[in-house]
């Protein structure tokens, strides 16, 4: 059986590596040019971390993990509006939770496939062809493949669910904000962020600033925007919009580049009524965006990945394997983007009282005792879509 994935990210890569486990004769094509850079930083916990451990990729997760040894949110003078150590998620999830850049993650996926499945960068899908047997596809650099099985795992954005489903339109669902995010070098603002995650944050604005390594930091921004289209000069948008958050802000708005390092787009989820049509099918953020007001997006990429290699194994033929694994997701997904919608608030609070309540918040969650008793309402965020007893821990190769 032969499979072509289009996007070679955490959820084609985790594709990839099940289906090539499996027998799969694998290809991915992936528009980029190589391994992206850092991202934005995640937790990762629930089903990718059971993934993951089932990869036998958690102690290379553990090697990759962020510096970062506490969130701490300041007004625009400095002032503290909450803090909380990551020490007490680790306790809270029971160890079962990394704390890394999302490109780290990647990088993790990428070399355990190792040279097993061929990924062409630079390439995409410009057609696809499905009939009864299979799927011929065209790729951008002209030539022409056929396989069993299209897996669109090309993000949020995704050309295969364009080229197959349609436009993005009917499918995609602001949430009402636009987001940001960029690596830049300052070993000054370096020293004085240290080993923390630290925000300024007011009322529908909020700049983070993280470690990376000794001398670069990353910037991960969130605002309220009414307007989902995206502006024609982010940058220049982005230096506007975080005006008069203080002087570490404005230190870091100074690196903002203004080419293809600055990430920028709008928080969205995709809702659609369904994510197969004949032999292809679509993962992760291509069906089931959940957004960064929610989170998980990278474990739920993984979960999702992870459910649709285990459904063909269950045989019964590529269209009944791809019907299993989307009534498995679904109910996931969409109880991850209702919490999402409904927490985007207190993510990005929309009034001082909401900074106000967030920051009481987390000084009660830092208290002796507090994250333990958190577990079973965590328990209940993270749950799994990755059975205990389908498939072993499985090891990197």
């Amino acid at each position: 059986m032969r499979a072509i994935i289009c996007g070679a990210g955490i959820a084609g890569l985790t594709a990839a590596w099940w289906l090539e486990r499996d027998g799969w004769q694998v290809t991915l094509v992936e528009r980029a040019a190589g391994l992206r850079d850092e991202g934005y930083l995640i937790d990762f916990f629930g089903s990718g971390y059971d993934v993951a451990e089932r990869m036998g990729l958690v102690p290379a997760l553990r090697r990759a993990q962020t510096r970062a040894k506490a969130i701490e949110y300041v007004d625009p003078d400095g002032h503290g509006r909450g803090k909380l150590r990551y020490q007490s998620f680790d306790v809270a999830f029971r160890g079962r939770i990394a704390t890394i850049m999302r490109g780290h993650l990647e990088r993790v996926l990428h070399d355990s496939l190792g040279d097993r499945v061929p990924i062409r960068y630079g390439t995409t899908i410009d057609a696809v062809r499905p009939d009864i047997h299979g799927v011929d596809v065209t790729l951008s650099d002209d030539t022409q493949q056929r396989a069993d099985l299209l897996i669109g795992a090309d993000g949020i954005h995704s050309r295969v669910r364009r080229l197959v489903f349609g436009p993005e339109e009917p499918y995609l669902r602001y949430i009402g904000y636009h987001t940001a995010s960029y690596v830049f070098t300052d070993p000054q603002l370096r020293d004085q962020i240290g080993d923390r995650f630290l925000a300024v944050a007011v009322p529908n604005r909020q700049l983070g600033l993280y470690p990376i390594d000794d001398r670069r930091l990353a910037a991960w921004l969130v605002h309220r925007s009414p307007q989902p289209a995206l502006p024609a000069e982010p940058a220049a948008t982005i230096r506007s919009t975080y005006v008069g958050l203080g002087e570490l802000a404005d230190r870091a708005l100074a690196h903002c580049p203004t080419g293809a390092e600055l990430y920028y787009d709008q928080v969205a989820q995709i809702e659609m009524a369904g994510w197969n049509r004949g032999p292809v099918t679509l993962v992760g953020d291509a069906c089931q965006a959940v957004s960064l007001m929610a989170g998980q997006g990278a474990a739920m990429a993984m979960g999702g990945a992870y459910v649709l290699a285990e459904e063909l194994r269950r045989g019964g033929g590529v269209p009944a394997a791809m019907d299993r694994y989307e009534k498995r997701m679904r109910p996931f997904v969409r109880a991850k983007q209702r919490a999402g919608r409904r927490t985007a608030h207190w993510l990005v609070p929309n009034t001082g009282w909401r900074l106000s309540v967030r920051a009481a918040a987390f000084a009660a969650a830092a208290l002796p005792g507090v994250p333990a008793l958190l577990r079973p309402a965590l328990a209940t965020s993270s749950s799994s879509v990755v059975t205990s007893s389908a498939e072993p821990v499985g090891t990197a190769r």
